[in-house]
């Protein structure tokens, strides 16, 4: 299996796919990955980039902590408080798109 890229290879090969230094590719998905945690934060709770897929706001619910090797839960335990999470979603296109490589 190939590794995937980093963060690096992928701002350099972005250069130079479009011809700008690699100092601003990397401040552009600096600036997106800003503009997604914000609207995931705020407003609408959903980031979506067409063709590629979106990213929804979960809610999980409180739930009890469990010791992994008895299933029990401890004896001084309380419930792990209610967070919110970022969901991925792909679209279709990318979800097709791996299928058909299998």
């Amino acid at each position: 299996m190939a590794k995937p890229l980093s963060k690096s290879k992928i701002v350099a090969h972005m250069a130079g796919k479009v011809g700008t230094p690699k100092k601003t590719a990397a401040t552009f998905f600096d600036e997106l990955l800003k503009l997604a945690v914000k609207e995931l934060k705020g407003g609408a709770g959903k980031f979506v980039i067409p063709g590629l897929g979106r990213a929804v706001k979960a809610h999980r619910k409180a739930r009890m902590g469990r010791n992994p090797q008895t299933g029990e839960p401890p004896s001084r335990s309380r419930p792990r408080p209610s967070c919110g999470c970022a969901q991925p979603r792909p679209s279709k296109t990318l979800c097709s798109a791996r299928r058909a490589r299998r």
